[in-house]
């Protein structure tokens, strides 16, 4: 009886895995000729990936991060600070924005970055600066508002932390952190 119902099982198995086959045996036998032929010029065919998980994330560049604490570029507030404004990055732009799930990504103003981390604007604001000076975030003009004012958004270097596809960098962000400060200078890896 268990020999029987391992056999069935084993055919159920196999059937279920015949019904799920995209190529036949001729075309899975052209595509391995394919891959071959790729994998000999180094390139490679891959299968396209679907997104399964939304979850928002960003991602640390490891080697720099520790070379930032190590060497002392970075000061524990400053540490802190970057720890708190993480939930702020929008994705693919590295901007602080006020809603990360929103389509459209509104920059926040330093006051407003200061209201949702609950500091002081003066705190805020001067550990802004200071992360400006290193290298670490930037202040770029993003408009004009209705008062002929500069309008600036907040954004962070990809090469320290960053929210997107490490292998497909916005090519703005790349040009706002083109320049180095000394303190970036040796940073062990670079993204842009």
């Amino acid at each position: 009886m268990e020999k029987a119902l391992r056999t069935a099982e084993k055919k159920a198995r196999i059937r279920d895995i015949e019904n799920q086959k995209i190529l036949s045996n001729e075309e899975l036998h052209l595509a391995n000729e394919l891959q071959a032929k790729a994998n000999a010029g180094k390139m490679k065919l891959v299968p396209e990936r679907k997104v399964k998980n939304k979850a928002k994330f960003v991602q640390i560049i490891q080697e720099n991060w520790l070379y930032l604490i190590q060497n002392e570029v970075l000061k524990n507030e400053e540490i802190m600070f970057l720890n708190k404004i993480l939930g702020f990055i929008g994705f693919r732009s590295n901007c602080l924005v006020k809603d990360v799930k929103s389509k459209e990504h509104i920059p926040m103003t330093q006051t407003e970055l200061a209201e949702v981390l609950k500091m002081s604007r003066t705190n805020a604001n001067r550990l802004i600066k200071q992360l400006i000076d290193k290298g670490v975030m930037g202040k770029f003009e993003s408009g004009r508002d209705g008062l002929n004012a500069k309008m600036y958004a907040l954004y962070i270097n990809p090469n320290i932390i960053l929210c997107g596809d490490r292998d497909n960098i916005n090519e703005t962000l790349q040009t706002m952190f083109k320049k180095r400060s000394k303190e970036l200078k040796n940073l062990p890896v670079r993204l842009t």
